[in-house]
């Protein structure tokens, strides 16, 4: 590499993070068009009002329950992606997503934000204290939930999660905060590969637990504490990655699976699944429990249906299960499970105490749900639109109450659609996002897709920048993002789909725009990320040579000493793109490394990707702090 091309080099990443990456920072993070994108919801204390947090335009509703209309609408700075009210209901507190994220708080006598409380990158999911003195939010891609002092707008504690808290819910008593982390920390290639509900004590601001969920268990999405504070419902996927992609019926790949917790025991009961046996409930969301205790809602995204259980009913059943069969017991094999570890596999297990409720097609893509009263309500993401049935009629009549928006989609907003929709998948049981997660990156898991052949699991690459980094898969057995996406319908999804449906994820995943690294500084490199730089263009240390130009690729695959047992002798990998890396771990075609740091030491002894060895260890951070700021 020249001189001059080194300086042009440099000269466009400090423009790139500079100038491109801050006006990302709202609008494009959360994209929608016209689009309202309701996301959240929080209900008044009488029980006639609810607010509703519209991703993607930048705006509250307040609407009122009693004439099914929107009242007011409440203007905010940023993408809406949590709401709390406080207790005496005179002020909305609402987490503002952005790289560095704000909290607005609305005076709804006043109609208008009167404050801001400032928190970290991509805030949401806010929770106020017993005593409505503090405020828990978590900041997504700082990995860490963080307490705001609501009087003076202090930040007291920060304390790190596993990896990308996204949902929280508090006990009754203000004592412990339970938070839902999005994907798992670890490795992909390990036998048990799974996410974690992390356990906070509020008063000491410590984490006490982080509580494993069964094996496959990613994507978690909801979370919710009982009114007797005795149980904690949480909402996730359950994959099955460790069987070759073959087949899709019966939950072979994908389920739905909700897990219930003791608050005392701070450990799990037991994992039930939300699916049918010959229908899936793709794409679990949010999860509640009614006033009494005596139902758990729970949304199912991808199928546009929602699912309501008798509480103690499940519970009673939960109870029963031996951890082992009593010798001389006879057995009953009319049933599929015989003891607590069959339940997670048990696609029957809530016969007899769940009714599913189907939406009409007017709304599309149910995700928060809010309880008042008998009645839930249900905010669909792609229709603009809140349903609502009484949970406990046994026919549910759903009405409809459109929000406004966009009258139609434009191919973006259809491509988003689609790649979040189970219902174009056969008999429901995944989607595109159940792979990538909703927004088209990734889920932390290795998969045995059979476009390589079977039994070489491989690592689920993030789609960002998919159209401009061909060819596609680790391989490289795709021609281009193009072939793929089309590709996946047929061998993923299992269906045949009218040539809209891949237009429009193709138009889709070409709109993705990176999130600015949380290691950025008011949008810039830091000085070490800025040394780091230097590092990673020097010929002598390597990187540059394959991580080159725009996307940082080469479109080349490349031998880097990273073959583990289930590859071929043969085989040779795709250059990854570097940009938004940060949260694209595990990292490799296996996923067997969980940090950068890893890929450039404990899976490169040879020096075979990364001459770093020579490096100091300052130098051999600075490289890092570069690499996770793209």
């Amino acid at each position: 590499m020249t001189m001059n091309s080194s300086i042009i080099k440099r000269a466009w990443c400090a423009a790139f993070c500079a100038l491109f990456l801050p006006l990302l920072a709202s609008a494009a993070m959360f994209s929608g068009g016209d689009s309202l994108s309701p996301t959240a919801l929080a209900s008044s204390a009488d029980g006639k009002t609810l607010f509703v947090a519209c991703a993607t335009s930048d705006r509250v509703l307040e609407f009122e329950v009693a004439s099914g209309r929107v009242t007011r609408t409440f203007r905010v700075e940023a993408s809406p992606l949590g709401m709390a009210l406080s207790k005496d209901g005179k002020e909305l507190f609402v987490t503002c997503a952005a790289p560095e994220s704000k909290v607005a708080v609305i005076d709804l006598a006043k109609g208008k934000a009167v404050r801001t409380l400032t928190a970290g990158h991509t805030a949401m999911a806010p929770v106020l204290s017993a005593d409505g003195k503090t405020l828990y939010v978590c900041n997504r891609f700082d990995d860490e939930v963080a307490f705001l002092d609501v009087a003076s707008g202090k930040t007291t504690a920060r304390i790190a999660v596993p990896r990308e808290p996204i949902a929280t819910a508090i006990t009754p008593d203000g004592k412990l905060l339970f938070v839902a982390n999005h994907i798992h920390a670890g490795r992909a290639d390990a036998d048990v590969v799974a996410a974690s509900v992390s356990v906070i004590d509020t008063a000491s601001a410590k984490l006490v637990k982080d509580i494993k969920l069964v094996n496959g268990s990613g994507l978690l999405r909801g979370v919710a504490v009982s009114p007797d504070g005795k149980y904690v419902a949480v909402t996730h996927q359950v994959s099955r990655f460790h069987l070759p992609t073959t087949q899709i019926e019966r939950g072979w790949i994908n389920t739905a699976g909700l897990t219930i917790l003791d608050v005392a025991a701070l450990k799990q009961i037991n994992t039930v699944l939300l699916d049918n046996i010959d229908y899936g409930a793709a794409n679990p969301w949010a999860v509640t429990w009614s006033a009494d205790g005596k139902r758990i809602v729970t949304s199912h995204a991808g199928t546009h249906d929602l699912s309501v259980i008798d509480a103690p009913a499940l519970l009673a059943k939960l109870e029963k299960m031996p951890s082992a069969i009593v010798p001389g017991t006879k057995v009953d094999y009319t049933i599929a499970s015989h003891v607590a570890a069959d339940v997670p596999n048990d696609l029957s297990f809530l016969v007899g105490v769940r009714t599913r409720v189907k939406l009409p097609v007017s709304d599309r893509g149910p995700r928060a749900v809010a309880l008042i009263g008998a009645r839930a309500f249900v905010a669909n993401y792609f229709s603009d639109s809140l349903a609502s049935f009484d949970i406990t009629s046994d026919r549910a009549n759903v009405a409809s109450h459109s929000l406004g928006g966009a009258k139609t989609m434009s191919a973006e907003r259809r491509g988003e659609f689609y790649f979040n929709d189970g219902s174009i998948c056969f008999q429901g049981w995944q989607s595109c996002s159940s792979c990538h997660s909703s927004d088209a990156r990734v889920d932390g898991l290795n998969w045995d897709n059979l476009n390589d052949g079977i039994g070489n699991p491989k690592n689920a690459k993030s789609l960002l920048f998919s159209f401009n980094t061909s060819p596609s898969m680790w391989l490289s057995v795709r021609e281009d993002a193009r072939v793929a996406v089309r590709a996946g319908i047929k061998h993923s999804l299992f269906t045949v789909q009218p040539a809209d449906v891949a237009d429009s994820l193709d138009a889709y995943l070409k709109s993705l725009k990176p999130v600015p690294s949380p290691r950025l500084v008011n949008g810039k490199l830091t000085a070490a990320a800025e040394r780091g730089s230097k590092l990673f263009e020097d010929e002598a240390v390597g990187c540059y040579e394959c991580h080159k130009g725009k996307f940082y690729f080469d479109q080349k695959s490349h031998d880097v000493g990273t073959r583990s047992q289930y590859d071929k002798p043969t085989d040779i990998f795709d250059t990854p793109a570097l940009l938004e890396g940060w949260r694209s771990a595990p990292f490799l075609h296996d996923g067997s490394a969980v940090t950068i740091r890893d890929v450039l030491t404990t899976r490169n002894p040879n020096n075979e990707h990364g001459n770093v060895k020579k490096l100091t260890q300052e130098q051999l951070n600075d490289l890092i702090e570069y690499v996770l700021s793209l």
